[in-house]
């Protein structure tokens, strides 16, 4: 009897295998952390190294993402935007260096995050409806 090893039982399912994707979520949490911080009272350099080092991973996972050229103009543009996150955290940071007394930067990084749950929920509904346009043209061909 042999048993079939597969890279999926080395590692859990659940973990991102693209550097990209590795790149993003951990930019993310960064981002996470770093608001947090200040909101926990927690300010100075440290706070202000977290978030810039967070939201210039998300930008670089999100520039450095394969390209979607065979999905329809709906799904690539959602993903586009997901670049424009990258470049509003990156805009929050520049305004938390700018200027570090005041929270402007928060308005960019809720900007951002609201941006990445309209995407992330739109994406995915996208596609969705984009297979089931395919499929049901397919249907309709062989009805014919």
């Amino acid at each position: 009897m042999s048993e079939n090893k597969t890279s999926s039982s080395t590692s859990p399912s659940f973990l991102p295998k693209s550097a990209w994707l590795i790149a993003v979520n951990a930019g993310l949490l960064l981002i996470v952390a770093g608001t947090a911080m200040p909101l926990l009272h927690i300010t100075g350099l440290l706070t202000q190294i977290i978030y810039t080092a967070g939201a210039v991973l998300v930008l670089g996972g999100r520039l450095f993402a394969p390209s979607l050229k065979g999905h329809c103009l709906r799904v690539r543009r959602l993903s586009r935007l997901e670049i424009w996150v990258g470049l509003m955290f990156c805009t929050g940071a520049f305004f938390m260096w700018y200027t570090p007394d005041r929270m402007d930067w928060l308005a960019f990084t809720l900007a951002g995050a609201a941006l990445q749950v309209y995407a992330s929920i739109a994406i995915p509904g996208a596609m969705a409806k984009e297979l089931k346009d395919k499929t049901g043209s397919k249907d309709d061909k062989k009805q014919k």
